[in-house]
């Protein structure tokens, strides 16, 4: 078991994870489900139901950051015991997140893989997205009959047929509840990281393009966590310091 801040998270088995070859898209894993438009517990538990109970939501977060990995997470959720105020993680102030985590993670089954900055830039981050998206269904200590995937695609190599859902965080309630768990595993890594190279300031930016984060770019150059096939990062490589 991992141990992320505290909070201990079942890992992907190494032999789970999934290799470029298989990024390619197939249709043939597709569902047609007729999802809510709203967070709507008793539509989501019905549907739930007809895989007996065993549907998970599935989200990630950090795709956009200059550094550090993308996370992905899957939440098969029990209905009749609900966290209260599970919503989006975008919503959601941080005291809030923290509460819903520790309350998803004692209530249902969870798990969280992450795509480090090596493998995105090998790959490309939405291939590496994708492919910790499926490890995270496969991670999970119940087998899924079905996972509801936030965006457009529907990962390649998944353990049971799946949908996308646009806005699916907005919409499904264990959609928003793998955004929770997966936006609070990637800042907390992302907070001991900023131990590790105290330079960059990922403590207060989770390794996001923010001004503070440019400047110590500029300062520093990339670090291991950066992920260097993204153009401000490349930039920062051959970029001379002002005055040089």
């Amino acid at each position: 078991m991992d141990n992320i801040a505290g909070t201990r998270i079942r890992p992907c088995r190494q032999a789970l994870l999934l290799k470029p070859s298989d990024m390619a898209f197939r249709r043939d894993t597709a569902l047609a489900l007729e999802l809510p438009a709203t967070l709507d517990a008793c539509t989501e538990a019905r549907i739930a139901a007809s895989f007996e109970g065993r549907m998970a939501g599935i989200d990630e977060a950090g795709r956009g950051p200059w550094a550090g990995p993308v996370a992905c997470a899957a939440v098969i959720l029990d209905y009749a015991n609900l966290p209260e105020g599970l919503a989006d993680s975008k919503t959601l102030k941080q005291e809030a997140r923290d509460r819903l985590f520790t309350a998803i993670l004692a209530s249902a089954h969870v798990a969280v893989t992450f795509s480090g900055p090596t493998t995105i830039d090998r790959i490309n981050i939405r291939a590496a997205t994708l492919a910790a998206m499926a490890n995270a269904a496969y991670a999970l200590d119940v087998r899924p009959a079905a996972c509801l995937i936030d965006g457009r695609d529907v990962p390649p190599g998944l353990p049971c047929p799946g949908q996308a859902a646009i806005k699916g965080d907005a919409r499904l309630l264990c959609v928003a509840a793998a955004s929770i768990i997966a936006k609070v595993a990637r800042d907390r890594l992302m907070i001991r990281m900023s131990t590790t190279w105290p330079a960059y300031g990922f403590a207060a930016h989770k390794g996001y393009g923010t001004a503070m984060h440019g400047d110590a770019l500029a300062r520093s150059g990339p670090c291991p966590l950066h992920r260097q096939s993204f153009r401000p990062v490349a930039a920062s490589r051959v970029a001379p310091m002002e005055g040089e």
